[in-house]
Parts: structure tokens; sequence; C-alpha cells
């Protein structure tokens, strides 16, 4: 479970929230171009994945692992803190299935942050192999093609929902970016901000790579993922999820269900610390975190 809750935060294309309560709004209205609105998408979602490289915040990740007849066998929890240091990002692990860490784990885990974030300070904008492998959510609106848009009213704001399928005719860059073509689903956009509210989709193909060794991903395997408005200027994750089977590298490997609830967005400030030498942040009293589950 280790690999699949450090990387999950990363791997955002393969999660989203259960569905929220959502219905068709008349009005006269006229829906917005959607290439043009799925280019603003894409500018304003690389603008939200570099800003939250400026908070700090708590996950809370759920992993079901299923038998062969589709019963749970085995359910897990971890708590962690997740944070930025020289433009990667590190988890502190704070609690296993409820529990806090003993003492040894304590001191284990703060060994393996010291030396990734010594690694992260000497390889500052030097991606890593697994890094490089990332397909981000901005990258998957690019290599996506979009069509029958509706106006939806989401939590009380006019949403555009469009469906999505990967686009065969896209140029990839990375051995990983052609899963993308074996997708299909629906994103919601914010109209105002046009920005990410949601994505949900499945696998409509099985994916390999290296004949299975290097990314497996089993047809019908399914995705989602919900974003969160944060101190009134970014829209930022507030959860993610996945159904199926998926294995890629390291970076993630399931047979089950996986859900992962970020909250307590807060901005760096130089006012305690986290760990030696690393600034703390104070939470704005203004922005109200998601539930955690318990």
């Amino acid at each position: 479970m280790k690999h699949v809750l450090r990387n999950l935060g990363c791997l955002l294309l393969l999660g989203c929230a259960v569905c929220l309560g959502q219905a068709a709004e008349p009005t006269d209205k006229p829906l917005p171009d959607i290439p043009a609105l799925m280019h603003e998408v894409e500018i304003h979602q690389k603008a939200s994945e570099s800003m939250v490289k400026d908070y700090l915040y708590h996950s809370f990740a759920t992993e079901q692992e299923q038998d062969s007849h589709g019963g749970v066998k085995k359910t897990e929890t971890e708590e962690s803190d997740i944070f930025y240091v020289a433009g990667a990002r590190i988890r502190r692990v704070t609690k296993k299935d409820g529990k806090d860490l003993s003492p040894d784990e304590q001191k284990k885990e703060t060994e393996r942050i010291d030396k990734e974030i010594a690694k992260a300070k000497e390889r500052q904008g030097k991606p890593t192999d697994e890094e490089r492998d990332v397909v981000t959510v901005s990258r998957f609106l690019e290599l996506g093609s979009f069509g029958n848009a509706r106006r939806i009213a989401l939590n009380g704001r006019d949403t555009v929902a469009v469906d999505f399928t990967g686009n065969p005719k896209a140029k990839t860059r990375s051995r990983f970016e052609g899963a993308i073509r074996e997708m299909e689903g629906t994103v919601w956009v914010d109209e105002q901000d046009r920005s990410l509210r949601k994505i949900q989709g499945h696998f409509v193909n099985p994916f390999k790579v290296g004949g299975g060794l290097l990314a497996d991903v089993k047809k019908d395997s399914s995705f989602e993922a919900e974003w969160t408005k944060v101190n009134g200027e970014v829209w930022l994750p507030s959860s993610a999820s996945g159904q199926g089977a998926i294995r890629v590298l390291l970076l993630l490997n399931f047979h089950g269900n996986l859900r992962v609830v970020n909250s307590n967005y807060r901005k760096f400030k130089a006012t305690a610390t986290i760990l030696p030498g690393l600034s703390t942040v104070e939470p704005d009293p203004q922005t109200p975190a998601p539930a955690t589950p318990q």
C-alpha cells in the first residue's frame, strides 16, 4: 500500500470523488464554445498544479483489497501530511489504520523524509524517471476529445459537463500517455472560473506497457477526481478514487477500491516548523476544510 498512497496524489488522472447530486438547470444562456473553454481549463489546471506546491494539506487514504469473488479481503487506511520541498512532493505519514506511529516508526519515517528532501534539493528542476512517467491532469486535457456539452447546477454554481474520449490522433510524449486513448468519461468545468470541478471515467479497453510488466490496467477499471476552491484563488484536489485493477510501475498498484480525501489546505508561513528547517503553515480561517473520513 505504501507505494500506492505515496504516489496517488501525483496520479489524479486515476482518481475522483463520489458523484454529487446534480440536475440540469433550464436557462437561455448559450453554452460556451467547447474548444475555447477546454483551452482555458488547460491553462488554469497547469496553474493549479503549480500553485499546490505553495500549500501543505492533510491526506486520508483508504484501500480495500478484493478477493477473486469481488468481496473485500482487507482494508487499510493511512493518514499523512503532504508538502513540497524544491518542487518535489513529500509525504509524512502520521497514522496507519487509525493508530499513531510508534516511536520506532516515527524515527524511520523521519529518516525516510530526510533522504527524500536531500534528493529533492540535489535534483531540483530535474524530474526523476517516475515523475516523468506521471500523466498530469492538464496533460490529460490536452490529449482528449470533448463534446456533448450541457449545463449542470453543481453545489449552487453553474457547471458545464462535457463528455470526453481519448484522441487516437494525439501525439504522446511518454510510454504511459497512450492510456488516455483507452478512456472515456465526463469532465465538469466551473463555468465562472473555467476550472475543473470533477472528472469521472473508465477504461474501455485494457492498457499495457512492456507486455504488462511496466503497466497493466484491466478493462472497465474506473477513476474519479474532484477539486475544491481554496482561499478563493485556486481549485485544488479534494478527493480521488479508483476501482478495478491498476498497476503502473511502483506508482500505483491495487486490485479493489482506493480512495483518498485531501483536506485542511493551508499556505506556508514561517511561524513554526513541520520538521527541522521546514516552515509550517496556518489554516485560512475563511477556508472550510473538507471533512476527513473516520
